[in-house]
């Protein structure tokens, strides 16, 4: 386990699903996460809820837990089988946090995952009261953990050093042969370094594994039954572990829900859409705000003739492509690519809208830091210049979930197909089968029915675009006992964007209160 200094985690980015991969060369949306919206509202009271309280179990010996800089956190670790059917293939050692429930209140543990996949999740028990209502804050000890391969847990999957390499300075919109070899041989390198660096254990990183490590922390807590909360990817994940131990569910929450019946190339062209319909929400906002700074008489005589922001856009965009900018020294230019990442990432929820409107406004007069400032957040650059493995475990995670390997025709006949629907979000012309160099796993990601573990709650919004709220109707459908709690908002991700969605989880969290189904917060 990692040095336990308070100041070796960030606090936590907020919940997200990554765009999907599936071909994905150089662009955050080259077929097809983490910024979102779970955003705090101002409730910060708290529900007062009759609960029974339950004292907490010694689990001291089996996770190591340390104090972390608060007596209400601690973190530890515990370690689980790389393959539960092989005894030889050794171990993970899951970095694990919690934050202490009040003893008087104390209802269970509240086991957290905000999303990716890929996504460190101890940071959502570290800052949970940054994430997280007073309510559940009080009643629950919550218990966030890197899942297998990612974060500090180890070993973590690694693939490349140097995402610049890979993910900027690519030519997505190759002109020759010669540019499109060059693009597909950093795709296939960076696949390649993934099975180099983490092979002998990548078969076994995808949900179902982390499914079955969810039941572990359960039994290493000590508790018979226990509460998840799970948002966006982590959906998917609480999905599958309610289906395949459902006498183990006391309640769950899945928030910004993936659509489970959908296969990659669906899921994929659900979330260009998606993205696509939040990029038209900005320019309609951009259009009848008076201060958004993205005017479409900007200053650079491409955009010329633009009656408006969508126009402003496409000039832009098409500018950036034929000459890209410069940007922080020593830095890679603001070429396509980078631009469409920078957008992207603030198309999660409409609270950056004002920082996507800022920085499109500086490429417009010659100057790509902002576009580049929110490439980098999408793929998790740190203040010293490096990157977790966030983006290097999503694209493993992905592919341990789905058998399939496309040939390159297939990859590209499908971008073609969803560059069609979305093709502002989906500028790229080259695409390369994302999973081609992995193994494929032994089984897919089970089928989500959640039979048997009782009523489960789904949320979802109105203009969620990277988790769409078609979408996690079709999991409120697939689960046996799916309540949805559908709340008016630009984000991705509903919890705590007003009192009602906040009430009504935390209600059935700590008492068991049912919200109504198809119940609409605004």
């Amino acid at each position: 386990m990692s040095d336990p200094t308070p100041f070796s985690r960030r606090p936590p980015r907020r919940a997200g699903r990554r765009p999907r991969r599936l071909l994905g060369i150089g662009s955050a949306v080259v077929v097809l996460a983490l910024a979102a919206g779970c955003g705090a509202d101002e409730n910060t009271s708290g529900l007062d809820l009759d609960a029974a309280v339950v004292a907490r179990a010694d689990s001291d010996a089996t996770f190591g837990w340390q104090e972390f800089g608060d007596d209400r956190v601690q973190i530890g670790s515990l370690e689980v089988p790389i393959d539960a059917t092989d005894p030889e293939a050794g171990t993970f050692d899951l970095h694990v946090a919690r934050h202490l429930a009040d003893p008087d209140r104390r209802v269970g543990s509240l086991l957290v995952n905000p999303g990716g996949p890929g996504v460190a999740g101890a940071d959502f028990a570290i800052y949970a009261e940054e994430v997280f209502s007073p309510t559940l804050v009080a009643h629950f000890d919550i218990v966030g953990w890197d899942p297998r391969g990612t974060g500090l847990s180890e070993p973590a999957i690694d693939c490349v050093d140097d995402y610049d390499r890979f993910f900027a300075g690519v030519d997505i919109t190759p002109d020759d042969e010669a540019e499109r070899t060059a693009a597909i041989a950093l795709a296939e390198e960076f696949q390649q370094g993934c099975v180099a660096r983490s092979g002998t254990f990548l078969p076994h990183v995808g949900t179902n594994d982390s499914a079955a490590d969810i039941d572990r922390i359960r039994q290493a807590l000590g508790e018979e039954t226990i509460s998840y909360f799970g948002f966006s990817y982590g959906s998917e994940l609480g999905g599958a572990w309610a289906t395949l131990f459902p006498a183990t569910v006391r309640a769950a929450v899945l928030d910004g829900a993936v659509d489970p019946t959908a296969d990659g190339v669906e899921a994929s062209l659900q979330q260009a859409i998606g993205f696509e319909q939040s990029l038209g929400a900005f320019f309609a906002w951009c259009d009848a705000d008076d201060e958004c700074p993205f005017r479409p008489d900007g200053d650079s005589a491409a955009l010329a003739g633009s009656a408006d922001s969508a126009a402003a856009f496409d000039a832009l965009m098409a500018s950036v492509d034929a000459a890209p900018l410069p940007t922080a020294e020593g830095r890679p230019l603001l070429d396509l690519g980078v631009f469409n990442n920078g957008v992207v990432t603030a198309l999660y929820t409409d609270e950056l809208w004002p920082d996507l409107a800022k920085a499109l406004a500086a490429a417009q007069a010659g100057d790509g830091r902002g576009l580049l400032a929110l490439h980098d957040s999408y793929f998790d650059r740190r203040d010293d210049g490096t990157w977790d493995n966030t983006i290097e475990a999503f694209q493993v995670i992905q592919c341990m979930d789905d058998p399939r390997r496309e040939t390159p025709e297939e990859a590209q006949e499908q971008l073609g197909e969803i560059r069609a629907q979305a093709p502002r979000v989906v500028p790229g012309t080259v695409a390369w089968p994302s999973c081609a160099a992995f193994p494929a796993p032994d089984e897919p990601r089970v089928a989500i029915t959640g039979a048997g573990a009782g009523p489960i709650v789904v949320v979802g919004t109105t203009g969620d675009s990277a988790t769409p709220l078609a979408g996690t109707r079709r999991m409120g459908d697939a689960l046996e006992q799916g309540l949805l709690v559908v709340v008016v908002a630009d984000q991705h991700t509903g919890y705590r964007a007003n009192d009602c969605v906040t009430d009504a989880v935390d209600a059935y969290l700590v008492a068991g209160t049912l919200p109504p189904d198809e119940l609409t917060c605004s």
